[in-house]
């Protein structure tokens, strides 16, 4: 499972960045790519550093980045496709999901204990 979320992050991260690749020269599509591609690929890079966590605090706060910079990237894309710089754009809006409920069972098993 893991390795499967982790591919499914870093196969995310490249497709922003190829979608970025493509953009126009314009200062607002250049700013918006600079933008999410930081976003999606900490996304990536954080949840590796989650699987080196030391305790489950820092467990909890690792995934919890990697949900923020999931929501910002989700963000982002709305902005880049309501304003017409790319008509169609792809989020997995699964990997929210999967990190919202991640983040919330591991602050419910940390209470249980």
């Amino acid at each position: 499972m893991r390795i499967e979320i982790e591919k499914r992050l870093i196969d995310f991260s490249v497709s922003i960045i190829n979608l970025c690749r493509n953009l126009n020269r314009e200062f607002v599509s250049q700013h918006l790519a600079s933008q999410i591609i930081r976003s999606s690929s900490s996304s990536a890079l954080n949840y590796g550093e989650a699987q080196g966590a030391e305790s489950q605090n820092d467990f909890i706060h690792k995934t919890s980045i990697v949900l923020k910079e999931l929501r910002e990237t989700h963000v982002c894309l709305k902005i880049i496709k309501q304003s017409n710089i790319v008509v169609k754009s792809n989020f997995d809006n699964e990997l929210i999901s999967i990190f919202h409920r991640t983040v919330k069972t591991a602050k419910a098993n940390k209470k249980s204990k």
